[in-house]
């Protein structure tokens, strides 16, 4: 196993090369004394690309392929980071997908997929990155919950029930960890800005807008603000919480 660099940390950010999880990526990228792990499971091209602008602005990055629903790759990406750099001290479980539709109507493939996807990758990673971060008693885990697991959406049964039981894994890996220095908290947004909602309709949009109090989307870098927070040594007594980026919605 390779020797860290004083005071440079690891972060991997599951799903990291685009939407919000590039946006966490960027925001780490414009400070200092970090590198990063892009990890992906579609379009290469755009992760290899991505790390390659990262590189160039002078921020040590590595795009790792994995299917973080599947533990074996998840085992297979870890010991790689391991084998370059020592280990993760910085896990962003930005992963997820969509699969809706009306429970009714809804495959058991769709329920299962979403699940896999955006709860049993979190705690694949999370179990994973937990031992090199309780060797050295430093760490931190970001879950990318959502409002939907608060307050249920129509529609999105599969993708509320999995973002849901992230609160429900951050809070109790929380309790787990807290003794050993490691911090776990979860991001719920809202309404962010993104390739999905630019494609609503203006009536859908405006529907969106009225159950916002600001009146406004988020943006992704609203979201990556209070994840490069809660990463740093400034959040050190926060933990077990889940922080709302959505506009007064709830």
């Amino acid at each position: 196993m390779s020797e860290q660099p004083q005071n440079v940390r690891t972060v991997l950010i599951t799903g990291g090369s685009t939407g919000i999880g590039k946006s966490i990526a960027l925001r780490f990228a414009r400070a200092t004394g970090y590198r990063l792990v892009i990890n992906y499971v579609v379009q290469p091209e755009i992760a290899l690309t991505f790390v390659e602008e990262l590189q160039a602005a002078g921020c040590e990055a590595l795009a790792l392929f994995a299917d973080v629903s599947n533990q074996n790759d998840v085992n297979a990406m870890f010991k790689e980071i391991e084998k370059q750099w020592g280990g993760v001290d910085i896990l962003v479980n930005n992963a997820g997908i969509t699969r809706d539709g009306l429970a009714m109507r809804l495959s058991a493939t769709d329920w299962q997929d979403v699940l896999n996807v955006n709860l049993n990758s979190a705690f694949y990673c999370s179990q994973a990155a937990m031992r090199s971060m309780m060797r050295q008693r430093w760490g931190r885990i970001v879950n990318m919950s959502s409002i939907v697991g608060v307050i249920g959406n129509a529609g999105q049964i599969n993708y509320s029930a999995s973002k849901a039981a992230l609160i429900g894994l951050t809070k109790s890996l929380a309790k787990e960890l807290a003794s050993r220095g490691i911090t776990v908290n979860a991001l719920a947004p809202g309404f962010i800005r993104s390739a999905m909602t630019d494609k609503l309709s203006e009536d859908q949009k405006n529907a969106i807008l009225e159950s916002i109090p600001m009146g406004l989307l988020g943006e992704p870098e609203d979201v990556a603000a209070a994840a490069f927070f809660l990463a740093s040594e400034e959040a050190r007594y926060i933990t077990g919480q889940v922080v709302y980026i959505n506009g007064g919605m709830a």
